[in-house]
């Protein structure tokens, strides 16, 4: 293996196996990871001076959780004081804030709640288009699919049939974080196993319902875990029917270590540096040749680095998200309104959209 052949085979699209992106990661300079990057992201968005950027809320059904993920800080078990799910009337409240700010799109996860089958979500989500109905539900993700197929007795295919009729119109790729099942053990025990996220994907797709894809790195993976990670997402990707979007866009991001099991009971601390970040972000879209965006995480790296990304194959912002519980309650600090969000954008040489 040599670094110039490798960025030349990227630059012409082609799948890089895991090991390969691992000797990139090792070896190759940032400036050239980066300029590949961007080339390729070139290639997929010919208006490339375009940033696009959301205006939308991250709201939860519940905190109530059986999957004890060791980088939560969010969650309450059964019959916690502070357990809570989440009634019409505060839906309302937060929709109508959302609406007043200019966002339509409404991203709504929770917990592995043991009580809340299918007819708790299909009900909640035809409430919800019944009162708001040009809302966009941004709903659930394969772990709660999984939760909820395991409760019913149901296929995957059959819950996100239902989901879709009751109005779900999304899926997040929430919980990936690494998708290797020797790290989901050690972190997020009580959730799918990383193939069973995978296949709800596959299931997904094979409906025409749009996802995107995530990762959490920077605890106990190794490097190798993470290029087998964007491998397998890849290799899904590969296998969408033609007209389906699949997964529209990817986004990793650094593990937040504040006050989680991880960091209290484990010692594991995040050491992802914004160099790292950057690496990733560029080495995201050699490896995901066949997704179309690339997302930089300005909530959990900061607006300088998100910035820089932007250089070196991201293309898009996400949301300024009006309300995030999960990852802002391990130590993620940073925000934005939807003027700094643009405002970042154009300082760093785009346009936003």
């Amino acid at each position: 293996m040599n670094v110039k052949s490798l960025l030349e085979r990227a630059l012409n699209f082609e799948f890089l196996s895991a090991a390969e992106g691992v000797f990139l990661f090792h070896n190759a300079p940032l400036a050239q990871l980066s300029y590949v990057a961007n080339e390729m992201k070139k290639k997929h968005k010919p208006d490339g001076d375009k940033v696009t950027w959301i205006i939308d809320r991250n709201a939860n059904t519940t905190n109530v959780c059986t999957a004890n993920c060791k980088f939560c800080n969010f969650f309450r078990i059964p019959g916690h004081s502070e357990a809570y799910i989440t009634t019409i009337p505060e839906y309302k409240q937060k929709i109508d804030e959302m609406m007043r700010y200019g966002g339509e799109q409404l991203l709504l996860q929770g917990g592995h709640h043991p009580e809340l089958g299918l007819k708790f979500y299909t009900e909640l989500f035809s409430e919800l288009k019944q009162l708001y109905p040009n809302l966009k539900l941004h709903a659930l993700g394969p772990p709660e699919i999984a939760h909820i197929s395991k409760l019913e007795g149901m296929s995957h295919i059959e819950v996100l049939k239902a989901l879709i009729a009751s109005g779900m119109d999304s899926l997040p790729g929430a919980g990936a974080e690494i998708l290797n099942d020797r790290v989901r053990r050690l972190i997020s025990k009580g959730k799918c196993t990383g193939k069973e996220w995978l296949d709800v994907m596959r299931a997904a797709h094979q409906l025409n319902i749009t996802t995107s894809a995530t990762m959490m790195f920077g605890h106990i993976e190794t490097i190798e875990e993470r290029f087998e990670h964007l491998v397998w997402l890849r290799e899904v990707q590969s296998e969408k029917p033609k007209d389906a979007k699949g997964f529209l866009a990817f986004i990793p991001w650094p593990f937040m270590d504040d006050g989680t099991l991880l960091s209290r009971v484990k010692g594991i601390k995040n050491n992802v540096s914004p160099e790292e970040y950057i690496r990733m972000i560029a080495l995201s879209r050699i490896m995901l040749p066949n997704v179309v965006n690339i997302q930089a995480s300005w909530l959990t790296v900061g607006k300088k680095t998100a910035q820089v990304c932007l250089h070196g194959g991201a293309n898009d912002m996400g949301s300024i998200m009006i309300e995030e519980n999960v990852v802002s309650v391990a130590g993620a600090p940073h925000r934005f309104t939807s003027e700094g969000i643009q405002q970042a954008i154009r300082e760093a040489g785009f346009t936003p959209q």
